[in-house]
């Protein structure tokens, strides 16, 4: 039986009462301000996190990262439909594979580097890619892991390893994206496409590389065909591209980037554009859309909480802290 938006009716519902507790603007900027770490991570328990405070930063970072995946397997136990949980677990998985293949090429252990909220048991994954033992996994996950180890064993260039990696991950986005056939989820797949080609293009023009580093960099099935990007002369013409769409304010700010003054405002930017798109869902009473902007959504706010936990660890200044600080959902 084919699953219905009518089945998503419990879980939207949970979720949208849930959201109601999330970090919002207000908050964070609240935590920010806090006179003291114990004060700010008094905030965050208010919104279901658990006390951070006595926690040195490897501390906060495996708390979040247990939250998260408690949260991934409760959401996936009651959705209708796994897959959308599993588009954001993919994005560990690719994580895992880089902290293992990198360790690899160093002979160091990465244990402490990964993350257990992707769908392969971390210390199953470890051994699997030492071995290259990888008929268990995703095709497309698979021959990228094997191609990076390669790709690293011979150039040396951790880098070009991670490119590797980093199209495969978003080829297999992609792909469910077009699996499921929901708009909402399609369009996010395509503005995260589009959000890192244009970081990519800036980033490369900014360090003045060429070409070939931009077309491994590039990343297929954005809103613009990776060969005008290729063509476009300078951050302006690359700029161009995106004038019109949800990545207008950043693309106003490309060329600044490149210019080496601006990069911070340039990725927030970007940032906030997909934030943006993800509201949409708050129009839709029920269905997947749901599923897919809360747990960005959880995504964006343990980046903000592990981003204003660390930096006042630090005593990192209020202000820095706020420049730095995307827009949260909630």
């Amino acid at each position: 039986m084919s699953v219905t938006k009518e089945d998503y009716l419990c879980l939207s519902a949970m979720l949208r009462a849930r959201e109601n507790r999330m970090l919002s603007d207000d908050r964070a900027e609240r935590m920010v301000e806090a006179e003291s770490i114990e004060d700010a991570a008094r905030l965050l328990t208010e919104c279901g996190y658990p006390d951070f405070s006595g926690m040195d930063a490897a501390g906060i970072d495996s708390a979040l990262s247990e939250y998260r995946s408690g949260l991934f397997n409760e959401t996936e136990r009651l959705s209708p439909e796994a897959d959308y949980v599993d588009a954001f677990r993919i994005r560990y998985d690719y994580h895992n594979a880089k902290a293992v293949i990198k360790a690899g090429a160093m002979d160091t252990d990465p244990a402490h580097l990964l993350n257990a909220s992707g769908r392969f048991p971390p210390a199953r994954l470890l051994e699997d890619i030492n071995e290259e033992k990888m008929s268990y996994y995703p095709p497309v996950f698979a021959e990228a892991v094997l191609n990076a180890k390669a790709e690293l064993a011979k150039t040396g260039n951790p880098q070009v390893s991670d490119f590797v990696l980093d199209r495969a991950y978003f080829t297999e986005l992609s792909k469910l994206a077009e699996q499921k056939g929901n708009p909402f989820f399609t369009g996010y797949v395509k503005l995260l496409i589009d959000a890192a080609d244009l970081k990519s293009a800036v980033r490369t023009l900014r360090m003045g590389k060429g070409a070939l580093f931009l077309e491994n960099a590039l990343i297929p099935g954005g809103s613009i065909d990776v060969s005008r990007i290729l063509a476009a002369k300078d951050a302006d013409e690359v700029a161009s591209f995106y004038a019109q769409g949800p990545l207008s304010e950043a693309a106003a700010l490309a060329s600044e980037a490149v210019s080496g003054k601006g990069m911070t405002a340039f990725e927030k930017a970007c940032d906030n554009a997909v934030n943006t798109y993800l509201k949409k869902a708050k129009f839709v009473s029920y269905g997947p859309e749901t599923v897919v902007a809360y747990l960005a959504a959880v995504e964006n706010e343990i980046t903000a909480a592990r981003m204003i936990m660390t930096a006042k660890l630090s005593k990192i200044n209020a202000g820095v802290i706020k420049e730095r600080l995307r827009e949260l959902y909630a």
